[in-house]
């Protein structure tokens, strides 16, 4: 027979029966299971603050698949397919904080943020703007891939005092420093 393919799919198994939603938001970051995953957080979420279900289920779920990926047990696809499944339980978050209208109201200084250019990897942005703009910031995420005049542009447009750069790759650093 054949050697096995290198494991690029994600740590653990699907849960036996996804009663306990607790540990299925868990299982389903780390499976990289994104409709569970939605459908997780939007349960926890009638139950549970949007930033304690960030610091208790979801950042957890992803330092368990990190350590995993440091301690090659997984592979880059599992990693991304892991964060897609964290980012659709991040939207749930949104859609609670729009309909809570909490959204829009926010009162502090303006913070920017980017994925500097040449990395594609925002899923730590991500966490960074949900996290200030659950703190009153009013964030202007530019996104992924962003040259530094753009970045540089906005922040002069917006008078922003804080800019939070993210890079996920050592390539990328200079792209960092350059910005």
């Amino acid at each position: 027979t054949a050697a096995p393919a290198p494991n690029a799919a994600p740590l653990a198994k699907a849960p036996a029966s996804p009663t306990d939603a607790q540990a299925t938001l868990r299982d389903a970051i780390v499976t990289g299971r994104r409709e569970l995953a939605a459908k997780c957080a939007a349960e926890l979420l009638q139950k549970k603050d949007p930033l304690a279900l960030i610091a208790e289920e979801i950042i957890p779920a992803l330092d368990e698949v990190g350590l995993a990926y440091e301690e090659k047990r997984a592979y880059l696809p599992g990693l991304l397919i892991s964060a897609e499944a964290a980012k659709s339980a991040f939207e749930q978050i949104k859609l609670r904080a729009a309909k809570d209208g909490q959204t829009g109201g926010a009162t502090k200084c303006p913070f920017v943020l980017a994925t500097v250019k040449g990395d594609i990897h925002d899923i730590g942005k991500n966490i960074v703007r949900l996290l200030l703009e659950n703190y009153g910031y009013r964030v202007c995420d530019l996104g992924r891939d962003v040259p530094p005049e753009t970045i540089v542009e906005q922040t002069l447009a917006l008078h922003a005092p804080l800019v939070g750069l993210s890079a996920l790759m050592t390539t990328t650093v200079p792209s960092m420093r350059e910005t």
